[in-house]
């Protein structure tokens, strides 16, 4: 396996600059999901990283050498796409084997090097079958395997789920995962899915716009976000970001909201009038006797749990609850988290206040 190094990459097309200076190191065996809402340059950059597009400034390194001008079948990777690219009209074998024959190898290291990828990925049973008689998970596990057989320095993945219905996709994130521990390889991988993103990855690359917003493991994004970009995107349902202006009271401040007051932490560096975003997670925003006044708008029990959507002043507040509710629509209750879970921002730059 391999480290990949991206250096000050850029890419452009035309006088337009879609990728904007990009700073990453992957190192060897790590698991890293660049993730984003669309647009923010992902896929582009690992199309980069994989030859299919070329780099207009910076560099890429695999392992010690520099591959921007490598075709991708000189780079030793593989990828995985969304959309399997299988052949109809060859097996699974077959298809697994396509490019090992490609590069010559003997007939009996290429059922060798089949064999054991389909043992690894539970494909042994289905060798013999074509494309049109697997389920979807079982198409991905194929192209998988093609990708497995190759025995790449590093994998690529671009959104391989996104086909997939919901159960399936918990399903193979999680084989996915144990593949990985088994092979230690250096993977990059793409998703828009923030739940993949954390429950897969080694270390998270959130992109907006072609730029790097934070990079961490999926814990320290989830418990100390960036900016309130990271903030709102990591996590499911996303934080509740509430614009306030801090005000004194008696022994410390308070946010003072359009929906009500909060009590702010004591170890912030904040002084009166500063405008600030309160960032507050939705299983921390709970029912209380004081703080944000709201109506109740939507209640979702799914079973273990209920989502609470609350609203006041246009501003629309998530909950999650672990007891069973009996909120009713257009019910008026207030909201409150408990200080030391609260997250600070700057109003103007959206930036993280950190503690004094």
């Amino acid at each position: 396996m391999a480290q990949v190094t991206v250096r000050n990459v850029r890419k452009s097309y035309g006088a337009t600059e879609v990728i904007h200076g990009l700073n990453i190191d992957i190192q060897d065996g790590e698991f890293v999901v660049l993730v984003g809402p669309s647009g923010c340059g992902k896929s582009t950059l690992l199309r980069m990283v994989a030859g299919l597009e070329s780099i207009t400034e910076g560099e890429i390194r695999i392992s010690d050498k520099i591959v921007n001008g490598l075709p991708p079948s000189e780079r030793d990777i593989a990828m995985v796409f969304q959309n399997y690219a299988l052949y109809p009209h060859k097996t699974v074998a077959a298809n697994m084997a396509f490019s090992l024959r490609m590069r010559g190898l003997a007939k009996s290291v290429i059922s060798e090097k089949v064999a054991i990828a389909a043992e690894v990925l539970g494909l042994t049973p289905y060798l013999d079958r074509y494309p049109r008689a697997l389920s979807g998970g079982q198409r991905q596990r194929v192209a998988m395997g093609r990708a497995i057989v190759r025995d790449p320095q590093v994998f690529l993945f671009d959104e391989p789920l996104s086909n997939l219905d919901a159960k399936l996709r918990v399903q193979m994130r999680a084989e996915i995962r144990e593949l990985h521990q088994r092979l230690k390889s250096t993977t990059i991988y793409v998703t828009h899915d923030q739940i993949e993103a954390m429950t897969m990855a080694d270390k998270i690359v959130v992109m907006q716009n072609g730029y790097i917003e934070q990079v961490g493991t999926p814990l320290n994004l989830y418990d100390r976000p960036a900016n309130t970009f990271v903030a709102g995107f990591i996590g499911s349902p996303s934080m509740n970001l509430i614009p306030a202006t801090v005000t004194s009271k008696a022994g410390g401040l308070s946010a003072l909201t359009e929906a009500g007051t909060l009590d702010l932490p004591t170890y912030y560096a904040l002084s009166e009038g500063q405008k600030i975003i309160v960032g507050a997670r939705p299983e921390v925003l709970m029912p209380a006797d004081d703080g944000l006044k709201v109506t109740v708008a939507v209640v979702e029990p799914t079973g273990a749990e209920t989502h609470l959507v609350t609203r006041s002043e246009g501003q629309e507040f998530t909950s999650v609850l672990r007891d069973r509710t009996d909120f009713s629509i257009g019910q008026q209750i207030h909201l409150s988290p408990t200080e030391a879970s609260l997250h600070i921002f700057d109003s103007e730059s959206a930036q993280r206040l950190e503690k004094a």
